[in-house]
Formats: structure tokens, C-alpha cells, sequence
């Protein structure tokens, strides 16, 4: 079979004004970006703020391994088979992290014959949003350090800051470093460091606010770091939210793109799930509902990541109720649950399958706590046994879920022909969402009940750093916002070599922060890196252009 990018580069696409045009998209509300994609003005808000929405189809996974789920390709091939069934559909997905794509797990764009086109734009710079969260990040903290060299009038304390410098980049060096050396002229010398832009807070709150005024108010609630006194400092405080906001004014209006059955893809924010909170942008969801009258969109990782946050962060904050979960399960993964490695997940293994179904099992239970329909999709892979997929099935009809077998990857929208059918009459049940917990609850509450009913916790510790931060959190009126759980996406809990449905443990706070501006507590489970380091033989060990300037290597 063709490699993801050489499928890409043989399939036609639609000019994007096409595209456009099919959805009802005037003319003065759109604007190209070359001939394939193209950004959604405010104007196209304001004219549709009435329109009716469509329904919110969410698509979530197992918990993801080295074998693969294919989360992303199942989103854009239901998209595509709900068109290929007569549906009205437009799939909401996030942008690709340059650290990714030239790191280990590749680009975001689906796969096989479910990609979003053109790939090597949008797992490249796309429209430029990366860089503009990037440099708008990097802004507050030239102005905090330029504040401290130009007399320091806030009287901040240099040991105190809370913000880092980002780069959307794999770049393990720049973790920890220092700034301000080389005498006076160059700053004052203090410990720094850099995170990935995606795990920005800048990322989240442009991925939550409403419109640009919204987004400035929420730059402003930036908390930038603390006096010698112990009084907090935010973004507004120096000024710089305004500056901010006009570097991101064109990077909040969400970006129109396709698939390769020309889908319409509205593809706008990317925060991590592991680390923030894992969804596209709030503007883009909503334009998607109103243009379509279902809306397929993901969330990233496992749904004890991704699909929680949706849930209690994503749809509490925009008032969003969807109307269906499809969980993405394979066979693969289901069998390096049950203790197969990599290698030997490929390999038929209906004992370790048996063993590691219970991962499934975990994940339709939870889904099934929000009050919303859940459909399996059986993301089917060359080298699954009928048997294999007979007993996902099996296990599935016993667990009372609607299931489908979907071959999406090498088939396109006519692969997911029946999960389109099943998530459809899915949608047309009753769905009574709600969130997990009230806001009213305090952190200490919501953590434990996260802790308890999603990843099967027996409760939650605290280190003496988290019970401080805690503390400082309160003071500052966090204790009624969302929580923002940061551990591993590999294991319901959060150590990485717990597979399966683990049992018998305690979930570890190390930290807690306050995102201010996005509206939410962060709480560090584990040893989370908020900047990935590059493997061994990196992909971009294998990315190149020739001299007509066409790119190989890309997945």
C-alpha cells in the first residue's frame, strides 16, 4: 500500500472557495490562504449566531499504545462516510504540534485514505497559528524579564515566576535554563525554561475563548508570577494582553480544509490531552455545529484524558451537550493491553486479546457516566484474525454496546459505511449529559472524583509541593474552577507500566497550577514532560524535499 503522503499527493482536491461554497460560506467570510485552505471570519459567526445546531459526535479511544488505535483516521473516515450516507457533516479536529510530527508519533492529518488534505501543509506551518500562540507566549515573558532590567516597579520576585518560554519543537536542552547572563546590559540573571507550545496556556485559552475581547480578558488573567510580598502579578498588570491579543487576532478564527473525499474539515487549536486539555478550539466546534447538521470532532488520547476534559472542561465552559461517544478500539492494542509486546500485537493472540479487553470495558463503563450513547468503532488492521474481531464483538454485545467494524484506513468513507449507519441512530436516542462533578466542589473533590470514577483509583495523594501550590490556589479563588489532570496517556493510572484496568492504587499529585486565564487548575500526576524530548532516530531523520520542492518522509 501507498505511504500516507504519497495517497495525499496523488488525490485532487477541491479549491477551498468550493468548499466553502457548499456549506453556504459567502464570499466576504472567507479567507484563503493559498487555494486549499482558507480561514472563517467573524462575519460568518455573527450571520449564523441563530442558526440551530447540529449534533455533537465526539470520537475518544482505548487507551492508546505503540500498536496504534487510529483515533484521528476514524474521525475523518466517519466524517467521510456520513457524507457517503446522505448526512450533512463537518469534522472539528486540532492542529498538529511541529514536535510530533518531526518526534515520534508523526503528523495529525488521519491516515491511509482518511486524511485531511493538504497534509504536508497542515502537519507543517499551515496558517501560521503555531507561530502566533508561540510568539504571543514569548511576549508576556520578554515584557515580565524587561519589566524586572527596567527597575522592577511590580516588585516581582524573580523566583517566583510562573510562565515559561515555548517553542513548538521537541527540544529536551531548553527544559531548564538560565537567562538573563552576560552582565547588566542582558537582564537579570534567573532560572527559565521553555515548554511546547502546545502546553501553553496561551494554547488553552485561545482553544476556550469565545470571541477576541473574551480572549483578551483571559490573556489578562494570565497569573505571570508573585511580588517578594506574596501578592500575584498577572499579564494585564504589565500590560502586555493587548499586544497579545493583536499577535493572535488572525489565529483565532478557525481554519477550513478538507478530506480526501472532499469532507469539510474546520481544524483550529491543538493542545496536548497528556498535558492540557485536549480538544480543538471552542470557535471552531461551534462553527462546525452550525454549518453542518452533525459534527464529528475528537478528543486526544484515552477518554480518561481527552474525553474527560471535553466533558468537564470543554463542554461546561461553551455549553456544548453531544449527542454521541464512538470509543476507536483495535485489536492490536487491546492485545498489548493483555501483556503482548509491539512486535508481538501483530501477531494472533486471542488469550492476550481475552486479558486485555478489560481496557475497553473501562472506557465504555466511563463514557457511559455522562449520560451519552456510546457506539465502538473496531478500527480493523491487515493482519487481525476474524477471530480476534469475533470476540470484540462478542465482548461488546455482553457489555450492551453498539459496535461497528470500521476499515476507514484502507477504504475511505466507503469503509465506515456501518459506523456512519450506527452513529447516526445513535444520535437520534436520548441524551441526558451532564458532567462528572459540580463546579461547586472543591479541587480536593473533583481530583478524587476523577481519581475514583474514571481511572479506578482508590483515592488521591498529595506531596507537600502539591498541598503548598494548593494552598497559594485557593487564595486566589481556584478552588471552584475545573480541574486539568496532566499523566500519562498509557495507563488509566498514572504509572505507564499499569495496563489494562489496574486496581489497588492511589493517584500521586505532584503539583498543582493555575491556568487563570483558561479558567482551570492543572494537577500533575506523575512525571509529566511539558517539553518532549526527540528519540533516538527521530522522523525528521526521514523528511525531505526534492528540487521541485515536494515533501517525503511525512506519516
Amino acid at each position: 500500500m501507498l505511504t500516507d503522503i504519497e495517497i495525499a499527493q496523488q488525490s485532487t482536491l477541491l479549491p477551498i472557495t468550493k468548499v466553502a461554497e457548499g456549506l453556504g460560506i459567502q464570499e466576504d467570510e472567507l479567507e484563503p490562504y493559498g487555494r486549499y485552505k482558507a480561514k472563517l471570519s467573524p462575519a460568518l459567526f455573527d450571520r449564523l449566531a441563530d442558526r440551530p445546531d447540529g449534533k455533537l459526535i465526539l470520537v475518544t479511544a482505548i487507551n492508546p499504545t505503540p500498536a496504534g488505535e487510529g483515533k484521528t483516521t476514524t474521525s475523518v473516515g466517519l466524517g467521510q462516510a456520513m457524507a457517503k450516507i446522505g448526512k450533512n457533516v463537518v469534522v472539528a479536529l486540532r492542529e498538529p504540534s511541529l514536535g510530533p510530527v518531526f518526534g515520534v508519533k508523526g503528523g495529525a492529518a488521519g491516515g491511509g485514505y482518511s486524511q485531511v488534505l493538504p497534509m504536508e501543509d497542515i502537519n507543517l506551518h499551515f496558517t501560521g497559528d503555531m507561530h502566533a500562540i508561540t510568539a504571543a507566549n514569548n511576549l508576556l515573558c520578554a515584557m515580565l524579564d524587561n519589566h524586572l532590567q527596567q527597575g522592577n516597579a511590580l516588585g516581582i520576585d524573580p523566583r517566583r515566576i510562573n510562565v515559561k518560554r515555548c517553542l513548538d519543537m521537541n527540544d529536551r536542552a531548553l527544559r531548564n535554563v538560565v537567562v538573563g547572563l552576560g552582565g547588566k546590559v542582558n537582564g537579570v540573571p534567573r532560572e527559565d525554561g521553555f515548554i511546547i507550545t502546545v502546553a501553553s496556556e496561551v494554547m488553552a485559552i485561545l482553544c476556550l475563548a469565545n470571541d477576541l475581547l473574551d480572549l483578551k480578558e483571559r490573556l489578562g488573567n494570565i497569573l505571570a508570577a508573585y511580588t517578594y510580598d506574596g501578592e500575584p502579578v498577572f499579564a494585564k498588570d504589565l500590560q502586555a494582553h493587548g499586544a497579545m491579543a493583536v499577535l493572535l487576532k488572525d489565529a483565532m478564527n478557525p481554519n477550513l480544509v478538507q478530506t480526501i473525499e472532499g469532507t469539510p474539515v474546520v481544524m483550529h487549536g491543538g493542545p496536548f490531552a497528556n498535558i492540557a486539555h485536549g480538544c480543538n478550539s471552542i470557535r471552531a466546534t461551534r462553527i462546525a455545529l452550525k454549518l453542518g447538521d452533525y459534527c464529528v470532532t475528537e478528543a486526544g488520547f484515552g477518554s480518561d484524558l481527552g474525553a474527560e476534559k471535553f466533558f468537564d472542561i470543554k463542554c461546561r465552559f461553551a455549553g456544548l451537550k453531544p449527542s454521541v461517544v464512538v470509543i476507536v478500539a483495535t485489536a492490536r492494542a487491546l492485545k498489548y493491553n493483555g501483556g503482548c509486546s509491539k512486535a508481538e500485537a501483530s501477531e494472533p493472540n486471542l488469550e492476550a486479546l481475552k486479558k486485555g479487553i478489560v481496557n475497553l470495558g473501562v472506557h465504555i463503563e466511563n463514557m457511559r457516566k455522562y449520560g451519552v450513547p456510546v457506539v465502538v468503532a473496531i478500527n480493523r488492521f491487515g493482519n487481525d484474525t476474524q477471530e480476534e474481531l469475533a470476540y470484540i464483538e462478542q465482548y461488546c454485545t455482553e457489555n450492551h454496546a453498539e459496535f461497528a467494524l470500521s476499515e476507514v484506513f484502507a477504504k475511505g468513507g466507503a469503509g465506515g459505511k456501518e459506523l456512519a449507519e450506527k452513529v447516526c441512530a445513535a444520535a437520534e436516542k436520548s441524551s441526558n449529559f451532564a458532567p462528572l462533578y459540580d463546579s461547586s466542589l472543591t479541587i480536593e473533590e473533583k481530583l478524587d472524583c476523577i481519581a475514583k470514577n474514571i481511572y479506578g483509583a482508590d483515592g488521591v495523594e498529595y506531596t507537600n509541593k502539591a498541598k503548598k501550590a494548593l494552598v497559594d490556589i485557593i487564595k486566589l479563588g481556584g478552588n471552584r474552577m475545573p480541574v486539568c489532570v496532566a499523566k500519562t496517556q498509557y495507563s488509566l493510572s498514572d504509572n505507564a507500566a499499569l495496563l489494562g484496568k489496574p486496581s489497588g492504587f492511589k493517584i500521586t499529585i505532584g503539583d498543582l497550577r493555575l491556568s487563570n486565564g483558561a479558567g482551570f487548575v492543572v494537577a500533575y500526576a506523575g512525571d509529566i514532560m511539558t517539553l518532549p524530548g526527540l528519540p533516538k532516530v527521530p522522523a525528521a531523520n526521514h523528511i525531505d524535499v526534492n528540487e521541485k520542492g515536494a515533501v517525503t518522509g511525512l506519516f
